[in-house]
């Protein structure tokens, strides 16, 4: 999930909402009104509401059935429904990619690596997580499925949401430590033992938020 000037005016806006929902500035169960949206953003109402739909689709904002919305709030029951299903789709790009991979790409991981510490370690929550996802993007389109890595990105945001609210926990540390050791299996040649350990992340991960987040 690179970085990219949005294009557009709703893309723009969709970025902005995106991090302040990712990093609690819009806390979860916030109620989302278009027009002061709008007058903060400096925009009018239509990009907002495209936005709106847009981040509704990522499972950001919550439409309720008389239309008022709401930053979708995280439980502990949909944070593991969304572990299981990024386990899924990730560790099958990651299988599908990891035999492509060439040096330059080990190399690019590794860079996303050192991108992803610096970003903790710095307190930038949404540098770090642009470069842990680009981290296994880079491993899912060396398998040439971009359609795979699409479905990916829509719960891309939702995912670093979990982890923002535990930066001061040890829910990060899952996935420092996992992918030094992707590597240093990539680096030795080892496909099949950096497969096994990206997928036992998953595993780690998912314990440690059912720990980490209180029962509904």
């Amino acid at each position: 999930m690179p970085y990219t000037v949005p294009p557009t005016r709703t893309a723009a806006v969709v970025q902005q909402l995106r991090n302040e929902i990712v990093t609690s500035e819009l806390p979860p169960g916030t109620l989302i009104k278009d027009a002061e949206l709008a007058a903060r953003l400096g925009v009018s109402i239509t990009p907002v509401r495209e936005a709106i739909a847009q981040l509704s689709v990522e499972g950001l904002i919550d439409i309720a059935p008389n239309r008022t919305r709401h930053v979708t709030k995280i439980t502990q029951k949909s944070a593991l429904e969304l572990i299981d299903v990024m386990g899924v789709l990730a560790c099958a790009g990651f299988e599908w990619g990891v035999r492509s991979l060439t040096a330059c790409h080990i190399d690019l991981m590794r860079r996303r690596q050192r991108e992803f510490i610096e970003g903790l370690r710095s307190g930038d929550v949404l540098a770090a997580g642009a470069a842990g996802a680009d981290f296994s993007a880079i491993v899912i389109l060396a398998s040439g499925n971009r359609e795979l890595q699409s479905m990916v990105d829509l719960a891309v945001a939702r995912t670093l949401r979990i982890l923002a609210m535990g930066a001061e926990s040890n829910l990060w540390e899952v996935w420092i430590t996992g992918h030094d050791e992707i590597l240093d299996r990539l680096e030795a040649g080892d496909s099949a033992g950096a497969l096994k350990r990206y997928r036992q992340i998953y595993v780690e991960y998912r314990a440690r938020v059912e720990q980490f987040l209180v029962a509904d």
